[in-house]
């Protein structure tokens, strides 16, 4: 019997709390809540930080090197057969 009048006990105290913490930050949890409803799911606010690409700023294919004026690798391992 003391084991569920010490649950009790812990569930009115959790209870109470929350509802304290509920009444302190009421303001600012409405502001959080309504902020959150508002927002917009597909939106990702780090890509507006990002700066936007346009076709002035995709190089064009005529104006890159030929394929073989391209350096090899350095990783490259060459082998000479004798």
């Amino acid at each position: 019997m003391g084991k569920a009048k010490e649950a009790a006990v812990v569930a009115g105290a959790l209870a109470f709390a929350w509802l304290a913490i509920e009444l302190a930050l009421k303001p600012f949890l409405a502001k959080a809540r309504a902020s959150i409803d508002n927002s917009d799911p597909p939106r990702d606010p780090d890509d507006d930080a990002l700066p936007k690409t346009t076709t002035d700023d995709v190089p064009d294919a005529a104006d890159s090197k030929p394929a073989g004026d391209v350096p090899p690798a350095a990783d490259t391992i060459t082998t000479d057969a004798v």
